[in-house]
């Protein structure tokens, strides 16, 4: 089949590459200088042009930090820039997978959250990443799935493993914040289950993450331990940090939908790209 790529450079976009051509599907792959999402008529003119049975949305603004500052520009790629590529699809006769975040989630639950639990982001980026599911369930009603992901990392970019990796072979101590949880999903193995799901689609949002939970202590403390590195690692507070944007503190993702893909444990996944390498 055609699948059309977005954001085909950024570290998940590169992966998907990679599983799509692995599988035998015909790729076109734009990166963001290739495609502005926030351009409708490009957006239109790019899908009619590849002529794609199926659109993967790559395309994002990622800065969580910096949406704080810069809301306009990332309420405009992670919001109608995502129903632009939907609509794009939907006129092209397409079907649009597009990949969001578990910042829609407040992350006040103590257990996982499942596709039905209410919304309530707290950051800007978590609020045009809402706005960008309602436009493309909007765009493209009969034709799209909504994956929500979270704390991705992998070995086309840079990531969470890639930075305590080269700070932790620099420092003998790191200290990092244990109160908050999620699910590290490494693209290697989410890749691979979005082709799947532009080829056997499931209409409506999944949640599809690493298997397992863990704090960004716990993550860290395997990081250093798996990679041989002497560095300490100490637990520390979200709230002595003073970050712009305001982050879950329980993100941790389950899933309620039949057929919807399950990945391997988040250490398979660290293990994975640990033998990757760590990009430059």
């Amino acid at each position: 089949m055609r699948l059309l790529v977005t954001g085909a450079t950024g570290m998940l976009g590169r992966d998907i590459a990679s599983a799509a051509s692995a599988a035998g599907h015909e790729l076109t792959a734009l990166s963001r200088s290739e495609l502005d999402i926030t351009d409708a008529a490009a957006v239109q003119a790019a899908v009619a042009e590849g002529r794609p049975d199926a659109v993967l949305n790559c395309a994002a603004w990622t800065d969580v930090d910096g949406a704080e500052t810069e809301a306009e520009q990332a309420f405009a790629v992670n919001g109608p820039g995502a129903g632009n590529v939907a609509r794009a699809g939907a006129a092209a006769g397409a079907w649009t997978v597009h990949i969001s975040s578990d910042y829609v989630f407040a992350g006040d639950k103590s257990s996982p959250y499942v596709e039905s639990d209410p919304t309530g982001p707290k950051s800007q980026y978590g609020r045009g990443k809402l706005a960008g599911e309602l436009a493309v369930a909007e765009a493209a009603p009969a034709a799209h799935t909504i994956v929500r992901s979270s704390w991705l990392f992998g070995a086309g970019g840079h990531c969470f493993p890639a930075t305590i990796l080269r700070v932790g072979a620099e420092r003998d101590q790191l200290t990092v914040v244990d109160d908050q949880v999620g699910c590290p999903t490494f693209t290697g193995h989410l890749a691979p289950a979005l082709v799947a799901l532009a080829q056997d689609p499931i209409l409506g949002i999944l949640h599809v993450a690493g298997a397992g939970q863990c704090s960004w202590y716990d993550f860290s403390r395997e990081i250093v331990t798996l990679a041989g590195l002497r560095c300490e690692v100490v637990p520390g507070a979200t709230a002595d940090l003073a970050r712009p944007a305001p982050r879950p503190a329980y993100s941790v993702l389950a899933t309620e939908r039949a057929g919807t893909p399950v990945l391997p444990e988040w250490r398979e996944g660290l293990q994975a790209f640990l033998a990757a390498g760590v990009p430059s």
